[in-house]
């Protein structure tokens, strides 16, 4: 049986109890899935937003950070992990422990600093996803608009896009019409999410997240690859090499790559959830309450190698759609001059796809940016409640137990997509701007995510189960990698403007 104070793995007819790992490559295989969860998380709004307009503003300068950002945040997710499955604890529980102030409520209750502080973080990238909904709202709306104010907006923007791929955008008129046709689609596609993610459990959402994810993943490649048979687009040795140089850009290019890089790869919200994920798929209650005896460490061993083998293959997945994302943005948006932004985000990156696929591209992306980005608010939405949940917990909200923790997973699974529907109509048209806003909080989030790693690793992890020195030595570049990205991220947006001003 679970402990009462933490979130359910299942029920207990679904999932056995103690459970041996497996030990062949065959068996490891069947027990991965976690990661390809976060992997339809990240793909949506890291991949397709994000880095994809880091390179259309940069071209191919940063794709060292981009491939950075997606290795060296992998540390940090397995020793999270690792955490959930040694102590059989929840991320918000291991974030609660980092030495600190603790305020509010009663003696019991009181939380410390880090979770106060993801209090805030959360809160943003909530309307981080609201940018995802919107976005699937905009790839519905261009293929099928519900009104003739719709069918103006596309109209416009379609001849807004050939003017400048002609070089001739001045001759468009500036005074764009309006359209809330993309409202209406979120709203359409809001609520039957709603209905599942109430009624779904761990599978659904995997099988679901994994097939969308998988197929635009293919697609997305295939159309790079085919890509170098066009003369006029193909990317060159010499661009790739210049992406690998270290560079930096003028202008705001790292501003944004700043920002990406607390979205691509796992980003905060992902390092946060990841470890609910591996709890809900059995990890830690396959391994046991954690003990002294032999067996419990050589199952712990085992769980943990497969925790790894999950993480490393979703880091996979998502660095190969990572880097066709940005070489298709650098290499087809960049050199037309055009930028994935407000109500032409989607229209814009569906033009990745003309060079290849002709007159079927629109088709072909619309489909694609509708399976991924639908993705990621599935999955994100599944995560937060998750988390939420056992916030309420952790904040002294509730007392915690399995039925709570249903409970409030099922509210937050009503409750988030309506915030999320919410900011994208109330709040921000733009996708990148609400996308890019949680990108900057989590970069802010990333080395507060570094420090509860570190302490997870050297105060909280079994001795039987440490590492060797060359995993310490990944951890802790990892660790540097966070807190370089959040410092800088709060210098130029905060540090900066107020010593400028």
């Amino acid at each position: 049986m679970p402990d009462e104070t933490q979130p359910p793995v299942e029920s207990a007819s679904d999932l056995p109890g103690i459970l041996d790992p497996p030990t062949t490559l065959g068996g490891i295989l069947k027990k991965l899935g976690p990661g390809l969860i976060i992997a339809g998380a990240i793909v949506g709004s890291g991949e397709l937003i994000a880095t994809t307009l880091v390179g259309a503003k940069a071209g191919f300068v940063l794709m060292w950070l981009i491939i950075l950002g997606c290795l060296v945040k992998v540390f940090v997710q397995i020793e999270f992990g690792k955490y959930a499955i040694i102590n059989g604890k929840t991320t918000l529980d291991g974030m609660n422990e980092v030495p600190g102030p603790r305020f509010g409520g009663p003696k019991h209750a009181r939380v410390n600093w880090v979770n106060w502080f993801w209090l805030i973080f959360i809160i943003v990238a909530l309307v981080q996803v609201g940018g995802i909904i919107g976005g699937v709202g905009q790839a519905v709306s261009i293929q099928l608009p519900l009104t003739g104010s719709g069918q103006a907006v596309n109209a416009f923007h379609d001849e807004q896009i050939q003017a400048t791929l002609a070089g001739n955008a001045d001759t468009v008129d500036a005074e764009a019409p309006t359209s809330n046709d993309p409202v209406f689609w979120a709203l359409i596609i809001t609520i039957p999410s709603i209905v599942i993610l109430v009624a779904g459990r761990y599978r659904l959402i995997q099988n679901i997240s994994t097939a969308l994810v998988a197929l635009f993943t293919l697609v997305t490649i295939g159309n790079l690859i085919l890509l170098q048979s066009i003369p006029d687009w193909r990317v060159s040795a010499e661009e790739l090499l210049s992406g690998m140089t270290f560079r930096i850009p003028p202008g705001k290019g790292l501003e944004t790559a700043l920002f990406a890089f607390g979205i691509i790869g796992v980003g905060a919200t992902e390092l946060i959830q990841y470890p609910y994920w591996c709890i809900e798929k059995g990890y830690a209650r396959w391994t046991g309450p954690r003990e002294e005896s032999d067996a419990w460490k050589q199952r712990a061993e085992g769980w943990i190698r497969v925790l790894k083998w999950d993480a490393w293959c979703s880091m996979i997945v998502y660095t190969f759609a990572t880097i066709a994302f940005y070489l298709l943005g650098a290499a087809i948006l960049h050199r037309a001059d055009l930028k994935p932004e407000g109500p032409n985000l989607v229209r814009t990156l569906g033009e990745m796809y003309v060079p290849v696929f002709g007159g079927w591209a629109q088709g072909v992306f619309l489909f694609g940016a509708f399976a991924v980005l639908y993705s990621t608010f599935f999955v994100a939405t599944a995560s937060h409640a998750r988390t939420l949940a056992d916030a309420v917990r952790v904040f002294g909200l509730s007392k915690g137990g399995e039925r709570s923790y249903v409970f409030w997973t099922r509210v937050f699974c009503v409750v988030l997509p309506l915030m999320f529907l919410g900011s994208f109509a109330f709040i921000s048209q733009s996708p990148e701007i609400l996308v890019l806003a949680g990108g900057f909080m989590g970069a802010l989030m990333l080395p507060l995510l570094g420090v509860t790693a570190l302490y997870g690793r050297y105060r909280r992890g079994d001795a039987r189960l440490t590492p060797g020195p060359i995993w310490d030595i990944f951890l802790w570049v990892s660790v540097v990698g966070l807190f370089i990205a959040g410092g800088w991220a709060l210098y130029i947006k905060i540090i900066e403007p107020l010593f400028a001003g």
